[in-house]
Parts: structure tokens; C-alpha cells; sequence
């Protein structure tokens, strides 16, 4: 660094880097020690501070130095630039695309964020802050990794040579306060019609998946309907990076595991399946599906795991029954593909599809119910759906409308205490008003 350096009253790029060099010399005085957010290490990074301070190379205009410090706390025991964007709750995904160029989504929508990284080296600092206290590593050798924040917000992350403009991110932001139903119903995900038959399918141990695209919500919405598995059932989660938040007490969450540079064993998310299948589990929540652990998923659900609840990526409940055939067969087990259907019918009950509109809104647009074969076709019908009636790219004009037809799985709901009226799945919501 220069002899005597000036920070201006804009945190420019040479700002930045002062701020980012600075932490990177008071870290050395803590040598290796996990810093916490809290007054205690907060203070003893303002000592360190003013004594890197005091030979006065560094001069810092007085409107200036609470911003700096501040920034130089987020170095330190935060995620660089990236805490501002991780605070701001309306914020629900980050991408950093490259060192000079970060993208926000609000409200659905995209957008580009005032704020810029160093160099990559930078970036990879902050991917390294993110993984390391999980035990996973990225280097050029292994460039790809999951990972999660301590909030459990999902994290992405690539490096040269797979990443060509530099290393990036993407984060999922994890919500402060887990949505429950009654969110995604003033959200207008769905009604409240659909809502209560979602609960009482869950709580009658149906097999459901939801299906949806990448950014459509389904893991909120395994997250809300994982929250009616009755208090007194073990649980046990599966997923990459954990992001589930079940506020039940009998739970037991598991992660998968990549092998570290010492050559250690992976464990996937099948080997996950397949030993949860020891663990006395009354209810089994796979994050997502996406390769040979949908044999097993559906052989669970064939043989007493009722109740069990996972994601795929599909954009219809038709293409989802292609999907788990896709998958299925990635097991490497030479079934053939009727077989293979069967085991998928027998198993699934309902697929729940979530889908991100043009306008940004995430919403329920199918409740489609497997009702059976014919030939070797398979047989759904939709509870309810999200009838489109126009609008605009900002503005999506809908309403949530039963099917038309009482659901097979009825006499299982009422097997375990729920009558829902039959004007639910028959009538239309006018109607149904008008009735009343």
C-alpha cells in the first residue's frame, strides 16, 4: 500500500481495497481464532483497528469512519459486500456473476446491485468464508460446490476454469421467520380451499411431490407443508444443503458429504435414503430428487414410509411422471419403463405444481391427483388449478378453481378426521360464495 492513503467520501474501488487489505492484516492478529458476531469480537477488532490506524498513513475523512469501520467488520467476520445485500429482507435471491457485477431479485423481479468486489480473489475469499466452516472446499481441481449460509440460505459457487468471467455465486435467500400456510395464502400462492385439503393430505400420510422450475418456490412450499406432520412422528429430512426449517422436535436432519482433498468417501443423497430406511423413520423428506435415489424414494413409499415428501424439477404433473421414469432409471437398474410407471402410481399420490409466473408471483397452479393406469397410460386429474384470465408481463390476472372431481383419495382423509365438503372440489368459488 502507498506510504499515506486518503479513503474518499465515495466507497469507491480504491476505498474497497484498502477496506478489504486492512481486514486481511487484522485477521493475522487473531491467527485462525472463529470470530463470532457479537460486542466481544466487535471490540477487539476496533482495537486492532485503531492500532493499524495509529502511525496516521491511513486518513479517513470524519463523516467516513463509522462506514468504513463498518464495512471492515463485514470483511472480517461477515461475508464482504455481500452482507449489505444478505440484510435487506425484500431480497430473496443474490447472484454474483462476476467480480464487477452482482444481480438482486426483489419482489421476483431482477435487477443490478451497487455493489462490486475487489478482484476475484475477493470472491473466492468470500466463497472460502462460506464453506469452510462446513468442511468443503473449491478449488480449480473440484470448481463446483453447494453450500448453505448459517441462516440456511443456499449457496452455489463456481470457480475457474468451469466459471470463464470469474468466480460466482448464487444465493437463495433463507426467509428470517419460515412462512407458514397462512403466508403463502396472503402471498396468493393458493386459497385457503386448497390449503386445507394440502394439510389434511399430509396429515393422512399421502405421497406427494412438488414440482416446479428453478426459483418457483418448492422449497418453501415443502418447507410449509412439512410444518403439518404431526408433532409425535420421527422425522427424518435428506438434503444437499440443508435448507429445511421444521420446527418439530422429533426430527433428525441429514446432509450429504463431498469428499475432501484427502480422498474421503462422498455420501450422496441415495446413500442418505437408503440408511434413513434404518433409522426407524415415520416420515421421510427428501429436499429434491434428482437422480438414482428416486428408486429408492419410491420404493419407500411403497413399502410402510407413507407419508413421505420430496421435490423434482418439472414444469407439469405430466412432465413430473416422465421425470421420475428419467430418474428411476438412472439407478442403473434395467427395469423396464412399465414396471417402472407401476411402482410411480402405486407410490405417488399427489403432485402438488408450483410455478414462477411472468410477473414474478410464485403460485400453486396444479393439485393433480394420480388416480390409477389405463394401459400404460397414467391416469391424474386436478383437485385444483390456477385458471389464467389475462393480465399483463407486471400483472397476472387468475383465480384458483377446483377441478370438478371428488378426489379418490377422500375416504383415506376421512379415515383420519377430515370431512371437507364436497362443494370444495365441485363448485366454483362464485358459487360457493353465493351459497353462503
Amino acid at each position: 500500500m502507498p506510504n499515506t492513503t486518503t479513503v474518499t467520501d465515495a466507497w469507491d474501488w480504491e476505498t474497497a481495497r484498502l477496506c478489504l487489505w486492512l481486514a486481511q492484516k487484522i485477521e493475522t492478529s487473531f491467527s485462525g481464532t472463529v470470530l463470532e458476531r457479537n460486542e466481544k469480537t466487535i471490540a477487539l477488532i476496533k482495537e486492532r483497528y485503531q492500532k493499524a490506524m495509529a502511525p496516521g498513513r491511513i486518513k479517513i475523512p470524519p463523516g467516513q469512519e463509522t462506514r468504513f469501520f463498518e464495512k471492515l467488520v463485514d470483511e472480517i467476520i461477515g461475508f464482504g459486500p455481500l452482507e449489505s445485500l444478505l440484510n435487506q429482507d425484500d431480497i430473496t435471491e443474490v447472484m454474483v456473476n462476476r467480480a464487477d457485477l452482482v444481480y438482486v431479485e426483489k419482489r421476483g423481479k431482477l435487477a443490478e446491485a451497487p455493489i462490486r468486489f475487489v478482484d476475484d480473489a475477493h470472491v473466492e475469499r468470500v466463497i472460502n468464508k462460506i464453506i469452510k466452516p462446513l468442511g468443503r472446499f473449491v478449488d480449480r481441481s473440484s470448481p463446483l460446490v453447494d453450500a448453505r449460509l448459517p441462516d440456511g440460505s443456499r449457496v452455489n459457487a463456481v470457480v475457474p476454469p468451469c466459471a470463464i468471467d470469474g468466480p460466482n455465486i448464487t444465493i437463495r435467500k433463507f426467509s428470517r421467520n419460515p412462512f407458514g400456510i397462512q403466508d403463502l395464502i396472503n402471498f396468493g400462492s393458493l386459497n385457503a380451499d386448497m390449503a386445507e385439503f394440502l394439510r389434511a393430505c399430509v396429515c393422512s400420510r399421502l405421497n406427494i411431490v412438488v414440482s416446479g422450475g428453478t426459483g418457483s418456490g418448492k422449497t418453501t412450499l415443502l418447507n410449509v407443508l412439512s410444518s403439518f406432520i404431526p408433532d409425535e412422528e420421527r422425522i427424518i429430512t435428506i438434503e444437499d444443503a440443508a435448507e429445511l426449517s421444521l420446527l418439530q422436535r422429533h426430527v433428525v436432519r441429514l446432509e450429504t458429504k463431498k469428499p475432501s482433498r484427502s480422498g474421503d468417501t462422498e455420501v450422496t443423497v441415495r446413500d442418505l435414503v437408503i440408511n434413513s430406511l434404518r433409522m426407524r423413520p415415520e416420515r421421510i423428506v427428501v429436499g429434491e430428487c434428482r437422480g438414482g435415489e428416486a428408486l429408492d424414494m419410491l420404493q419407500a413409499m411403497n413399502t410402510g414410509h407413507d407419508g413421505s415428501l420430496t421435490t423434482i424439477h418439472a414444469n407439469t404433473p405430466r412432465d413430473t411422471i416422465s421425470r421420475l421414469e428419467t430418474l428411476v432409471l438412472m439407478a442403473g437398474m434395467d427395469l423396464p419403463l412399465s414396471v417402472v410407471r407401476k411402482q410411480i402410481v402405486s407410490a405417488v399420490d399427489l403432485i402438488v405444481q408450483q410455478s414462477r409466473l411472468r410477473d414474478g408471483s410464485r403460485k400453486v397452479i396444479n393439485i393433480t391427483e394420480i388416480a390409477g393406469m389405463e394401459g400404460e397410460t397414467v391416469v391424474m386429474q386436478d383437485i385444483f388449478r390456477f385458471d389464467e384470465k389475462g393480465g399483463t408481463e407486471s400483472k397476472v390476472v387468475g383465480e384458483f378453481v377446483p377441478g370438478g372431481g371428488r378426489p379418490q383419495c377422500e375416504q383415506r382423509l376421512k379415515n383420519h378426521g377430515f370431512k371437507l365438503p364436497a362443494t370444495m372440489f365441485l363448485a366454483s368459488s362464485a358459487m360457493r360464495r353465493r351459497s353462503r
